[in-house]
């Protein structure tokens, strides 16, 4: 009815226009076209017209006498200019000193030798700029009124970088804390393996960045990448915004003008190989109920490819960005083994890759692998119907309109056209092109570029649970096994010597920190460690005395943030002005459990599994599984130490929500004739791993017995 009332609605806007004869003829026939045709408009939808050709706008380009190449773009919608200097060299091998170009970047914006950081930040903030420099350029926006305040910066970093002690020592805290958050982080895992097994050691998109890696990176390191590479005549200086050509000209001449070219070395790397078969690649991560499935590999893909219409039509299909995506409705919609699974097949001027990934549930981990190659080989064996092109071409050219929003985008698109000898109306033409692409195309492509036979299958997940379930899907059926950082683990399967088990790993443990008789000895314990927190120091403060009683707060020496409680039959949590007490449930089992001094004096044989020896942080342990009172926890076991050097446990942090902690424990010391560790890193918890350090540890000191007191 809404649709009858607006044609009509429509016909008297126009009726008024004409005499009332002609109005009334009008009328009627308005009115018997309405009637005769309302239901089918309604039952089918409009025929698509033919693809138009865009009108991108233009785009000047100029080179200027030191070698610096120009390409302006006017867009005068808004009062608004960018100045984005991009270097054409292809990414180094960085070998030993992986993450040494991303340093640099932050360097840059660390002070010049005019301006401290602080200054830097001030002056930008003051003219509303945003100016920020990478290992590959400098990018710099503001209003055009204040473009010679911005230029000004702009060039002070590029040409007067000082590379301030104190901030490099900042940069590098702040990358390790990373690296030790990437430990845990099982998509960070797996795309540091996909990484390794894709292109190799030799490739710079195969260098893993490490702890190792980035404290061998100095100072000196990210001058010579900048004396070298940061040349005039290796860059591209890319103009957009309210901008004519002449002013872009003079501006280009006055700033950049006298920035002196250099020789540049040429850099070059092989292609990586496809695999010639398919591989598994498992990373292990104790205690995880979900696993990261990912199915990759190289490809010779680039920007301006013949078929790179018909490929992006495919993905789409496949997993690409919609919904409707074959790899979202199997996995998601008719199975139910994951939130979202998804593909891609991204072009790039060294190499390119096809990705096609999930998170699904540990129990469902080699059937999702199955469904995975079932609809990469359907692609390719059958064709699609022309109902799911269509979607496609929808979906990519609403994507393609929504980036025309962007005056970044016609910047992007002419260095295309400049970096990969594109035809000038390659982008105009976008929506012909992508309009011509066939359901033969698509097959042809899938056959192409889509080889479920040969590929890296990376999954990161539990292997106790899921290693005999996925050797199926490798060619010869053994599983190569890495760690976090796509290490090569050669001796992941271990056998264990026929005389230990796990009983006799604690007692190994026990006499290695001490002797269980000097253990039970211990009357109190008085532990204070330090971490931090939002860049604040935090400290940890707990008090045990046996046999059952504890005591431990958290805070930043002014305020207690949290506090716990156990008194040997009623346990008590809080902080910040509010606690609760309990004498059962979860909340009581867990203090109670945090009470106990040293659990593994009470460790009984039949809660023991011995699992087999596993390397952990470059060191054979044993692997204990510890089943107490229905939940368990695995824990590592130095083959060579006897000590404890990691535990893992899950944890119900909320409803339905399980949080996978791994705490490792390291730089164990004597203390009253008993080694105890004093660092502790926990992961898993929170966005960043918790390290805490020992500021004292007392054993059998005296302690308050009021301290323990619920009141």
């Amino acid at each position: 009815m809404k649709l009858n009332y607006i044609i009509i609605l429509l016909a008297g806007f126009f009726l008024i226009q004409c005499s009332p004869k002609v109005a009334d003829k009008m009328e009627e026939k308005v009115v018997e076209e309405v009637t005769t045709n309302t239901e089918a408009w309604r039952s089918s939808s409009p025929a698509a017209g033919p693809a138009r050709k865009i009108n991108l706008g233009t785009f000047n380009t100029f080179d200027m006498d030191n070698g610096l190449k120009v390409i302006v773009v006017e867009n005068h919608k808004l009062p608004r200019v960018s100045y984005s200097l991009s270097l054409m060299n292809k990414q180094i091998n960085e070998k030993d000193k992986a993450g040494m170009v991303s340093f640099l970047g932050q360097m840059l914006n660390s002070g010049t030798t005019n301006r401290t950081k602080a200054e830097l930040d001030k002056a930008k903030d003051f003219i509303g700029a945003n100016v920020n420099a990478s290992g590959f350029g400098v990018f710099a926006t503001s209003l055009t009124k204040h473009q010679d305040k911005l230029l000004d910066l702009m060039t002070d970093i590029l040409y007067n970088p000082s590379f301030p002690k104190d901030e490099f020592d900042k940069i590098l805290k702040q990358n390790l804390s990373g690296i030790e958050s990437s430990k845990s982080d099982p998509n960070a895992m797996a795309g540091n393996v996909a990484a390794v097994v894709n292109y190799g050691a030799s490739h710079p998109y195969g260098e893993v960045e490490t702890a190792e890696t980035y404290n061998s990176i100095s100072i000196k390191d990210c001058k010579e990448y900048y004396n070298t590479f940061f040349k005039p005549n290796n860059a591209y200086l890319t103009i957009v915004g309210d901008i004519t050509i002449d002013e872009a000209k003079a501006n280009a001449q006055k700033y950049f003008g006298d920035w002196k070219k250099g020789d540049v070395p040429n850099v070059t790397h092989d292609m990586p190989a496809r695999p010639d078969e398919a591989k598994v690649a498992l990373v292990n991560k104790d205690g995880a109920v979900q696993s990261v499935v990912r199915i990759t590999y190289p490809l010779d893909y680039k920007i301006g490819s013949d078929d790179m219409m018909a490929a992006s039509c495919m993905n789409s299909i496949l997993g690409g960005g919609i919904f409707m995506g074959r790899l979202m409705q199997n996995l998601r919609e008719d199975k139910a083994f994951t939130y979202g699974a998804r593909s891609s097949i991204t072009p790039n001027k060294l190499v390119g890759n096809f990705n096609a990934s999930a998170s699904v549930r540990t129990e469902v981990t080699d059937s999702s692998i199955v469904e995975f190659l079932y609809e990469m080989n359907r692609m390719a064996s059958e064709p699609v119907s022309e109902d799911d092109l269509q979607l496609a071409k929808n979906s990519l050219a609403g994507s393609f309109a929504r980036s025309l929003e962007s005056p970044q985008t016609l910047a992007r698109f002419a260095r295309n056209i400049a970096e990969y000898n594109l035809p000038e109306d390659y982008y105009s033409t976008y929506l012909e092109r992508l309009q011509a692409v066939t359901v033969a195309d698509v097959q042809n492509a899938a056959r192409k570029y889509v080889t479920a036979d040969r590929a890296n299958i990376v999954v990161v997940g539990n292997k106790d649970e899921i290693a005999d379930k996925i050797k199926v899907f490798d060619s010869d059926g053994e599983l190569d096994y890495y760690d976090a950082f796509g290490n090569k683990l050669e001796q992941m399967d271990t056998p264990l010597p026929m005389d230990i088990t796990g009983e006799i790993v604690i007692n190994d443990y026990l006499k290695a920190v001490g002797g269980a008789g000097k253990l039970q000895a211990v009357k109190t314990l008085e532990s204070h460690f330090t971490t931090e927190m939002m860049g604040q120091a935090i400290n940890i403060d707990m008090y045990q005395m046996a046999p059952n009683m504890m005591a431990m707060t958290v805070g930043n020496g002014q305020m207690v943030f949290q506090e716990m409680k156990f008194d040997g039959t009623t346990a008590m949590t809080g902080g910040m002005g509010q606690s609760q007490t309990a004498t059962e449930g979860p909340v009581f089992e867990t203090t109670k459990e945090q009470a106990v001094m040293f659990p593994q004096l009470s460790y009984k044989a039949d809660e023991l599994e011995l699992k087999g020896i596993d390397n952990v942080e470059g060191e054979s342990c044993y692997k204990v599984i510890v089943t107490r009172d229905g939940k368990s926890e695995t824990q590592y076991y130095s083959v060579k130490t006897g000590l404890l050097m990691r535990s893992v446990k899950s944890e119900e942090a909320a409803p339905g929500q399980v949080v996978t902690m791994t705490t490792d424990m390291s730089d164990y010391k004597e203390v009253g004739g008993i080694m105890i560790p004093h660092k502790m890193v926990t992961a898993g918890a929170m966005p960043t791993p918790m390290v805490m350090e020992a500021k004292s540890i007392k054993v059998n000191e005296a302690i308050d017995k009021a301290m323990f007191e619920i009141k």
